[in-house]
């Protein structure tokens, strides 16, 4: 058996076609109606007001940009901020752009780079476009712009909008106020013009130490705004930056690059989250006065901000992920407990399943939180259309068929099957046998039945003084049997569980409905089992939120997170390939290992989810 799934036209995601409204699409068919950007010209390639006036009208109805910083492994905030801004993009008959927000020259790694184009392409985008000279690909660099943010720093400060600040940092942190008292104007801020010009030039040249100066926008040391009191737009930082070297010795501010970075880009819809909702001002400041100008094309790109992913039972820190996994608390950035989007994939999420808890969660301007069974929900919904079954046996105690011989014949194996996936019988089947031994579940036999267990017990005397019988249950699509007890070890382990077959009851033949039975139990045969190291997560922390009110989040680990089984599965298994997903029917949908699972002859599974969530329960 393969594990080809089947065709996923019927997917869940694609059954919510009828996608329903937020307040981001609103805006968008709102400016389509109103032909906002209709004139907006693409010079084929990022530029100034000068590269884009050359060219054609854009093809592209929206322009839109995912811009991750280099520095780590994206994680399932960022998975939803991928659909959401490719998705709208192609919703609406657009583009989106990947960025790379390099302007910290000590904070990227090329490692980082191609873990980012790897997930994006894996979740299902793509940044290439039909534009008029041919396929576009619309992947950038923001260093790429440095030459062109410079200009722009200079014509601030020649137009009297920039000035070059020699406070030090904690004169300038007094000085800019609070939230009750206006800011107090720097004894630099009255340079002329020229003043300010030669002194960022000796900046850009070298000519002043790290820290010693910066530029700041001239602004409003009043404004109510605190990020519009003259917000510092360029320092000196001597670092060997991984895409420009040592060509500059100065760098600009994040605040100062990111809108400058989308109008160069000719962005229409600037979507980012809430926590840069007091940055819009001075976003739509510096493209007025840039445009203003002539330096930046109209419209300028407009910044909207929805809330941020907010997971319990999860933490997206960069800073805190990377400390579980420099403390060895995990086994990796890829664990399968960590919520980046290369742990989210080796656990056996699909990018069907992220962009299906994307759409489901939607976009708002309120900060929530989201149940991690929600995102589990959506693994799950995906999974049981696609995945094939096959049964395994976790826990594997032997199960030995006393009148085997008796009744099959000495050394019979019988031949069995089972459907692929029991809703696309174009699958096929499998094949299995069964003979005199058999290994089931060790939760699977009680001696002393609970009430309501319907699997295997022999018989025994209950609590009324009853004399009960060994139960009868079926072996999935295999016979009917009765319990008779079971061998122990001196320490009273059971090491086989004992029963007989009951004739003709074999699933499939005329006669298997002539016993009935309340239970239902999985197996693997013992001639035709294949081992399998199968490793059962769970979630990482006990709190739903293990950061909240300044908690150690590390006093929050689940100790039980991770449990490693030495299981027996089903023979069809021993060609599953890395990656490959599976129902393993009664446990949950498991994946084949990434890393360590190798086809034929190193089993490795990993538990993706369950059949439900059963989380606290």
């Amino acid at each position: 058996m393969t594990s080809k799934a089947p065709s996923s036209a019927n997917s869940p995601a694609d059954k919510e076609s009828h996608k329903p409204s937020n307040f981001l699409r609103q805006i968008i068919e709102k400016d389509l109606a109103e032909g906002t950007y209709a004139q907006r010209r693409w010079g084929g390639s990022p530029g100034d007001a000068a590269h884009h006036a050359a060219g054609p009208l854009d093809a592209a109805k929206v322009r839109m940009r995912f811009p991750p910083e280099p520095n780590g492994y994206l994680h399932v905030g960022h998975a939803k901020s991928i659909c959401v801004n490719f998705g709208l993009a192609r919703e609406y008959g657009g583009v989106c752009h990947l960025r790379f927000d390099d302007t910290n020259p000590e904070k990227e790694d090329s490692e980082y780079v191609n873990g980012i184009i790897d997930a994006v392409k894996w979740l299902g985008f793509d940044w290439h476009n039909d534009g008029p000279s041919g396929q576009e690909s619309n992947l950038y660099q923001a260093s790429d712009y440095f030459d062109f943010m410079y200009r722009a720093a200079e014509h601030l400060i020649e137009a009297g909008h920039a000035y070059v600040d020699e406070q030090t940092v904690e004169q300038m942190r007094i000085n800019r106020g609070d939230f009750g008292h206006p800011g107090t104007d720097s004894p630099f801020r009255s340079r002329t013009p020229l003043e300010n010009l030669a002194r960022f030039r000796e900046m850009r040249d070298g000519r002043h130490e790290d820290g010693s100066m910066v530029l700041r926008a001239k602004i409003d040391m009043a404004s109510p705004n605190i990020n519009l009191r003259d917000p510092a737009i360029y320092r000196i930082r001597r670092a060997t930056h991984h895409h420009t070297g040592d060509k500059w010795c100065i760098y600009p501010m994040y605040t100062f690059a990111h809108p400058i970075e989308d109008a160069l880009e000719q962005i229409t819809h600037s979507f980012c989250t809430l926590e840069f909702e007091d940055q819009r001002p001075f976003y739509d400041w510096l493209l007025d006065r840039l445009c203003e100008g002539g330096l930046l094309a109209t419209p300028h790109p407009r910044q909207y901000e929805f809330s941020r992913l907010n997971l319990t039972y999860v933490l997206t820190s960069k800073r805190k992920l990377a400390q579980l996994v420099y403390d060895h608390k995990v086994s990796g950035w890829d664990d399968p407990r960590m919520p980046t989007i290369v742990g989210l994939r080796r656990r056996g999420y699909t990018p069907q399943s992220l962009q299906l808890f994307a759409e489901r969660i939607g976009v708002t301007k309120s900060d929530s939180w989201i149940d991690y069974s929600t995102l589990e929900g959506c693994l799950r919904e995906t999974l049981d259309s696609s995945a094939p079954r096959a049964m395994a046996v976790l826990d594997p105690v032997k199960l030995v068929l006393t009148n085997w011989d008796e009744v099959m014949g000495a050394g019979t194996l019988d031949d069995c099957s089972a459907p692929v996936h029991p809703h696309h019988p174009e699958l096929g089947k499998r094949s299995f046998k069964i003979g005199k031994e058999v290994w089931i579940e060790r939760s699977d036999y009680e001696e002393t039945p609970p009430k309501g267990f319907f699997r295997l017990f022999p018989p025994h005397v209950n609590a009324s003084g009853q004399a009960i019988a060994g139960n009868k249950v079926r072996l999935k699509y295999g016979h009917v049997i009765e319990c008779t007890g079971a061998i122990k070890d001196e320490a009273g382990n059971v090491v086989s569980v004992l029963a007989t077959l009951i004739p003709d009851t074999k699933s499939g033949t005329p006669g298997s409905d002539s016993v009935k039975v309340k239970g239902v139990i999985t197996w693997v045969g013992v001639n035709d089992a294949v081992p399998a190291e199968v490793r059962l997560y769970d979630r990482l922390f006990l709190d739903a939120q293990p950061d909240a009110g300044g908690k150690d989040f590390i006093e929050s680990l689940n100790p039980n997170s991770l449990k490693v089984m030495q299981a027996v599965v089903e023979p069809s298994l021993a060609a599953a390939k890395a990656d490959d997903k599976f129902q393993f029917e009664r446990h949950g949908y498991f994946v084949a290992d990434r890393v360590d699972h190798v086809e034929g002859s190193k089993l490795v599974f990993n538990l993706a989810v369950g059949l439900k969530d059963s989380w606290g329960k």
